[in-house]
């Protein structure tokens, strides 16, 4: 701790407390120093004890670390950052161009079930159509196939009491 002369204004060389990070001025405060050699300051006898308890700094109100924590007094120096809103972008899907997506959205619903009930109509006309068709077909086609047993080996005594 050094004091310098410089045109008029004295500059103190003042250190900084390991908990609180006040400034510690000359003649005040204690220097510890821990068992892997490291020099701590500490400003006062508080800081200190809290020290040797081992007490976080971040969980004591009063000192710096919690209020960088807690973004105290940092108000004035820095306006709050603006998030930017994403924007949707319409794109074209495998099978639709984005055209046909245009117009389907922009469609009424109502008209788009007539749309599904006259499809739903036409599938089934297709399918009664193909029934008659197949009708008398369908039973040597039934025969083509030959049936196969199913594989029901294993043991024998399934169920039933163990003696």
């Amino acid at each position: 701790n050094f004091l310098f002369l410089r045109l008029g204004t004295m500059v103190i060389a003042t250190e900084l407390c390991a908990l609180s990070e006040y400034r510690i001025y000359p003649g005040n405060g204690k220097l510890m120093i821990r068992r892997d050699g490291k020099p701590v300051f500490m400003g006062t006898s508080k800081a200190y004890s809290l020290t040797i308890q081992r007490k976080k700094p971040a969980k004591l109100v009063w000192t710096q670390a919690w209020r960088r924590l807690h973004k105290k007094g940092i108000t004035e120096t820095s306006q709050k950052k603006r998030t930017r809103r994403t924007n949707k972008v319409a794109r074209a899907v495998v099978g639709a161009s984005l055209d046909d997506i245009r117009k389907k959205a922009s469609q009424k619903t109502d008209f788009r079930a007539a749309q599904r009930e006259a499809a739903l109509k036409e599938v089934k006309a297709r399918k009664t159509a193909n029934k008659g068709k197949s009708g008398k077909a369908s039973a040597p086609k039934g025969q083509s196939f030959q049936k196969v047993p199913k594989h029901m080996g294993g043991k024998g005594r399934r169920g039933g009491t163990q003696r």
